[in-house]
C-alpha cells in the first residue's frame, strides 16, 4: 500500500522544511516538493507538523510491584501511547533474584505477544549476575535477542538492589559487547534507614515518601554510577533523573568526556513537592521514585535538556489506580505502589512546556522525544527520523490545537491523571506505525498485535560521537 502525506511541515532533529512524503509499505520511499505520484491513501497535513513517531524508552507495562501489578498491560498501554504520538516503547523485563535472565525475557515476550499497538523492545532488569550462569545469558541477549540495554538498581534492598560488584560486572560485560547499563541511581540502603526512622516516629502520610528520599541520595547514586562505569570502561545511562544535584554530576562527567547520558520525565518538569501536601490521601497519586522535587529544580532540568546534558524525556509510565492499588499504603507511605501514569501525555506536555513556552526549539523537541532515544538504544536510523528507507513511523501534529488533560478523556487504564486540568497547546491528530494509520483524527483505528518486537543493534558507535565534543 502507498500513502502520500501532502503539504506538511517536516521537522526532524536537524531539519525543518515543507514537503510531501511517499510511503511504500512500511517504509518511507520518497520525500519531495509537490510529489505527483499515485497513492492508495492521501493525508493532507496542511498547517501541521510532520514529525518522527515518539520513542518512550522507559515504560513498565503489566509489571508486578508492591503486591500488585501496573494497571496498563501491553494492549491498553500501547494504545494510550499511540494516542499521544508515541510509536515505539522500550519496556523492562525483570529477572527475579536467583532465576534465569533468558526465562525473564521469555516471560515478557509472552506478556506482549499479540497485544501491542506499536513497536516495542525490551531492556532487561538484572538482579542476579553470577559469572557462571548469568553473564553468559547476558551475552546471549546482546548477541542473539537484540536486547542491548540492562537496568540495575541502587534502590529497593532485598528486592531489586544490586551491589557495586554486580553493577561493575554488568557494566564490564555490556562495555565489551556493545551494550549499555541503565541505572536507577539512589542510595537505597540509606533511604531505607531514613524510612524506618520516619515510620518509627509515626510519620505515615504520603508526603514522607518524598521527605525520606533526599536529593543527595540521588546525586550520590548518580556519582557512584558514573565512577563505576568509568572504571568498567562502559557508557552509562541514568534513568528518571529528577533534581539539580544529580544533574550536576552528569554535567561534570560529560565535561570531562565521560560517556554519561541521562533522561528526565514530564513529572519532574511539570509537577513538584506541593502535590504531596494535598488534603487527605491525594498525595499518594504522586508517589513515584524518585519523588517529585521542589519546584526550582524544574528550570535546572529544562536547561539540562536545552544544553544536552539531558538527552531524553521518557515517562517511567507505571500506573496504579488510586481507588484500590494506591490504597495499599493508606496507613504506611512505604507500602504505596511507586509509579504514575504518563505515556499518553508526554509529547503534548513537552511541546507545550518546551516549544510553546520558548525553552527549546521544535528540532530539540523532536530530538528529546524521539531521535536521541533511537540513537542511544540502537534503533537509529530505522526509527527516530523521517528519511527514505526509515520506518514510516510518523505523527501528524497540530501545533496550534489546545487540549485539557483529564482522566475522563485519556486512554490509559488508570482512574486519575497526574496532569489533570492542565491545558496544553500541541496535539497529536494522526499516527502512522510502519506506514499503517493507527490513530486517525484522534481515534484508534489499528488493532492489537500491529506492533512488532524490535531487535536492537550495538549502541557503542552511536554513543561515542555524542561525547567526543564534550557536550
Amino acid at each position: 500500500m502507498k500513502t502520500l502525506i501532502k503539504n506538511g511541515r517536516i521537522v526532524t532533529a536537524v531539519d525543518d522544511y515543507h514537503a510531501d512524503i511517499l510511503i511504500d509499505g512500511e517504509t518511507i520511499d520518497m520525500i519531495g516538493k509537490k510529489l505527483d505520484v499515485q497513492a492508495d491513501k492521501i493525508i493532507d497535513a496542511t498547517d501541521r507538523l510532520v514529525i518522527p513517531g515518539g520513542i518512550d524508552p522507559h515504560t513498565h507495562l503489566d509489571m508486578p510491584f508492591g503486591g500488585t501489578v501496573s494497571a496498563d498491560d501491553f494492549q491498553t498501554g500501547t494504545i494510550a501511547a499511540a494516542h499521544g504520538g508515541t510509536t515505539t516503547i522500550i519496556d523492562f523485563a525483570i529477572q527475579a533474584k536467583g532465576t534465569s535472565i533468558q526465562k525473564a525475557l521469555e516471560t515478557w515476550h509472552a506478556k506482549a505477544a499479540g497485544k501491542t499497538a506499536i513497536d516495542y523492545g525490551f531492556h532487561m532488569i538484572v538482579t542476579d549476575l553470577s559469572p557462571t550462569d548469568h553473564v553468559p545469558e547476558m551475552r546471549h541477549l546482546m548477541e542473539r535477542e537484540g536486547v542491548l540495554s540492562f537496568k540495575l538498581f541502587m534502590a529497593y534492598p532485598g528486592v531489586l538492589l544490586a551491589d557495586d560488584a554486580t553493577i561493575f560486572r554488568a557494566m564490564s560485560v555490556a562495555g565489551e559487547h556493545g551494550g549499555l547499563i541503565c541505572m536507577h541511581a539512589e542510595n537505597g540502603v540509606v533511604i531505607n534507614e531514613i524510612v524506618a526512622r520516619a515510620l518509627a516516629e509515626g510519620k505515615t502520610h504520603p508526603k514522607y515518601h518524598s521527605l525520606t528520599r533526599p536529593t543527595l541520595a540521588e546525586a550520590e547514586g548518580v556519582n557512584r554510577s558514573i565512577m563505576l562505569a568509568e572504571m568498567a570502561g562502559s557508557p552509562v545511562y541514568i534513568v528518571h533523573l529528577s533534581c539539580s544535584e544529580a544533574l550536576q554530576k552528569i554535567k561534570e562527567a560529560r565535561d570531562e568526556g565521560i560517556p554519561a547520558f541521562a533522561e528526565t520525565c514530564p513529572q519532574y518538569l511539570f509537577l513538584d513537592y506541593t502535590y504531596y501536601e494535598r488534603e487527605g490521601f491525594e498525595g499518594a497519586k504522586y508517589v513515584m521514585t524518585p519523588p517529585l522535587r521542589e519546584k526550582w529544580h524544574q528550570e535546572k532540568l529544562w536547561t539540562g535538556l536545552r544544553m544536552n546534558d539531558l538527552q531524553v524525556v521518557s515517562t517511567d509510565h507505571c500506573p496504579f489506580c488510586f481507588k484500590d492499588q494506591k490504597q495499599l499504603g493508606k496507613d504506611d507511605f512505604s507500602k504505596i505502589p511507586n509509579g504514575g501514569p504518563g505515556v499518553e501525555n508526554r509529547m503534548s506536555l513537552v511541546y507545550n512546556g518546551g516549544v510553546v513556552q520558548g525553552r527549546i526549539s521544535v528540532n530539540r523537541f523532536v530530538e528529546i522525544t524521539s531521535t536521541s532515544a533511537a540513537r542511544i538504544f540502537g534503533l537509529f536510523p530505522r526509527k527516530g527520523t523521517i528519511a527514505p528507507g526509515s520506518d514510516a513511523d510518523i505523527v501528524i501534529f497540530n501545533p496550534n490545537k489546545k487540549m485539557t488533560i483529564s482522566a475522563e478523556t485519556h486512554h490509559m487504564n488508570v482512574d486519575y491523571n497526574c496532569y489533570e486540568g492542565m491545558e496544553v497547546t500541541g496535539v497529536t491528530e494522526t499516527v502512522l506505525s510502519r506506514g499503517k494509520v493507527i490513530i486517525e483524527n484522534g481515534s484508534y483505528v489499528g488493532k492489537p498485535g500491529d506492533g512488532k518486537y524490535l531487535k536492537r543493534s550495538s549502541v557503542q558507535e552511536a554513543l561515542r560521537p555524542a561525547v567526543a565534543s564534550g557536550r
